[in-house]
């Protein structure tokens, strides 16, 4: 039983990075993005999966499977919870749908909009302190944005054990989260994800070794709770 839920989880996890190279979302070049990436040669654009909704429904079943299977684990690693929190804002569309697809409330943390505002960020949706919350985005890297998103939370009152990230490009995120003692938790690592494209013949051998090169060396691996 084991081994076929194992075999479902990885041909889901080949189906999700298939899906999202065929929707154009893996990109090469040279790009820099928010706090930690800097001039990277691979991208990747999960926000894409909003066009197509039967591919989005099927990513949230992923990710439910794998809460799930954590929860259900003797040495629990996914910590049963009663509401959800996207990352603004490429978490918000995963983290919504999810909400849809496990019936949980959805809240996010709505920043302030300009450095004058007098109105600090604040929970936007219905909670009560105390409440347990799941932390969703589609891709984590030096992990700013989620420690931001859990900062915001806590000072609410409501307590964060785990994050979910669909694509997690290995830069520091997940220890990061570690010392706060929230656990990371990916259905894809960038570093999977192109390996299989580069199986796959999706890949060239220049853009492969290109970036396998920059994982390397921008990369932080990751602790033995991940």
């Amino acid at each position: 039983m084991t081994s076929e839920r194992e075999n479902d989880d990885a041909q889901g996890r080949l189906w999700l990075a298939d899906t999202l190279w065929r929707l154009g979302a893996i990109q090469f070049g040279d790009f820099s993005l928010g706090r930690t990436v800097r001039n990277s040669p691979v991208y990747v654009n999960a926000k894409l999966l909003i066009s197509r909704p039967d591919a989005l429904k099927r990513t949230v079943r992923l990710i439910q499977d794998e809460l799930e299977l954590g929860m259900a684990m003797r040495n629990r690693v996914v910590e049963p919870f009663d509401a959800i929190a996207g990352v603004p804002i490429g978490g918000l569309h995963i983290a919504t749908a999810l909400s849809l697809q496990m019936d949980r409330p959805l809240l996010y943390l709505r920043p302030a909009r300009d450095p004058d505002e007098v109105l600090a960020p604040h929970v936007e949706g219905i909670y009560r302190p105390g409440q347990h919350v799941l932390v969703v985005d589609d891709l984590a890297a030096g992990g700013g944005s989620l420690v931001e998103t859990i900062e915001g939370l806590r000072d609410a009152g409501l307590i964060v054990a785990n994050a979910v990230v669909l694509i997690d490009r290995e830069q520091g995120a997940a220890r990061r989260l570690e010392a706060m003692g929230v656990r990371m938790h990916s259905i894809l690592t960038l570093e999977v994800l192109l390996t299989y494209l580069h199986s796959a013949g999706h890949v060239n051998r220049e853009d492969y070794d290109r970036s396998q090169g920059y994982l390397r060396r921008e990369g932080e691996p990751r602790s033995e709770f991940d």
